[in-house]
């Protein structure tokens, strides 16, 4: 199966109809660059509803969703930690790999789901929840006809535990995030026990937990902090109670009113070309993106600790820098009068 064959497919669907007999290692090598790649899928849409809200930071909506971008930026660091931990090499760099928008999620996951980027709205957060739904959300239990994200886990979890000689320790990247949460750092994962943990941490900070909505990871103790699918579900509640009654694209704080992006992204010729500053900034983000996709991936090729802690903080930077020219964007009118305004369109780009 060729890359373009390979992204396209319903490979976790795939994978998670084979036998459990059959999830061998080169199975778990399989599923756990689906889940980077997943993990990597919600990073664009929920950075473009966080930075198209233009409020200071005591926000509240504002706050939940920097705290879920650092929790989804730690669990892709996890996803490759347990990739490389069983000698397997994380492929973030890859333009046929990298999740395109709008588009479904890697592997089949939610396949009703179209995944896409665009401003804060009842229906961007809708999509949000979504994503981290849990088969059996709380408090109606009741059977999912579909692969969700934690069952996904689950499912890499029991195979790894049948096969514990998998797990050797290789290539593990080491970072202290614990000013983002108390499961937030990048930790060894060097016995099956670390990987449990590990796995419970994506797991519930993502759905909760059987008994609870709250997040056992927060990113202050004692704070009461959703988990993601029910933060989300909380916004669109408090959106609800909002009177008089806003449309769904209206927010009783301001917002960027960031459209949607269509498919291969803004025009670039055309009637409806956007204009040369538009397209210079549409190129930074694009370009500092992959840049940072590329430093990623270097980062858990290397076998020098030292060396992979380089390229990180590397690929941190150009994280940061992406805001700056994304919410420009932002305050740029779409062309034909529309009141919705461009934004990042995170497609890969060459070196």
């Amino acid at each position: 199966m060729n890359a373009v064959q390979y992204a396209q497919s319903n490979r976790i669907v795939e994978l998670m109809r084979r036998r459990v007999e059959e999830r061998d290692a080169e199975w778990v090598k399989d599923a756990l660059q689906q889940a980077v790649l997943l993990e990597l899928a919600t990073l664009p849409p929920y950075l473009c509803g966080m930075w198209s809200i233009n409020a200071t930071s005591q926000n509240r909506v504002l706050h939940t969703l920097r705290t879920i971008v650092f929790d989804e930026m730690s669990h892709l660091g996890i996803a490759c930690n347990l990739l490389t931990t069983i000698g397997g090499t994380p492929r973030l760099a890859d333009e046929e790999l990298v999740p395109k928008y709008p588009g479904p999620l890697p592997g089949g996951v939610r396949p009703e789901l179209t995944v896409f980027l665009g401003g804060l709205t009842t229906h961007s957060v809708e999509m949000y929840a979504s994503i981290e739904e849990p088969d059996h959300p709380l408090p109606l239990p009741a059977p999912a006809s579909h692969t969700s994200i934690g069952a996904f886990y689950t499912a890499i979890l029991d195979a790894l535990s049948a096969q514990p000689e998998l797990i050797t320790g290789r290539r593990q990247v080491v970072r202290d995030m614990e000013d983002h949460g108390s499961g937030n750092s990048l930790v060894e994962l060097k016995t099956l026990d670390a990987v449990k943990s590990a796995i419970t941490v994506i797991k519930e900070q993502g759905e909760g937990t059987s008994a609870s909505p709250e997040n056992p990871f927060p990113n202050e103790a004692g704070s009461g902090e959703l988990a993601h699918y029910y933060a989300f579900r909380e916004i669109l509640h408090a959106h609800e109670l909002i009177e008089p009654p806003l449309p769904p694209d209206k927010w009783d704080f301001p917002t960027f009113a960031m459209g949607v992006v269509p498919t291969g992204g803004w025009p670039r010729t055309g009637p409806t070309a956007a204009p040369a500053e538009v397209i210079a900034l549409l190129d930074q983000v694009n370009d500092t993106y992959s840049e940072m996709l590329r430093l990623l991936e270097q980062t858990w090729k290397q076998d020098d600790p030292g060396q992979a802690a380089d390229f990180l903080d590397a690929a941190v930077s150009k994280m940061f820098m992406l805001r700056f020219p994304a919410r420009e964007l932002m305050k740029r009118a779409l062309p034909g009068g529309s009141d919705k305004s461009y934004g990042p369109e995170f497609r890969y780009t060459s070196a």
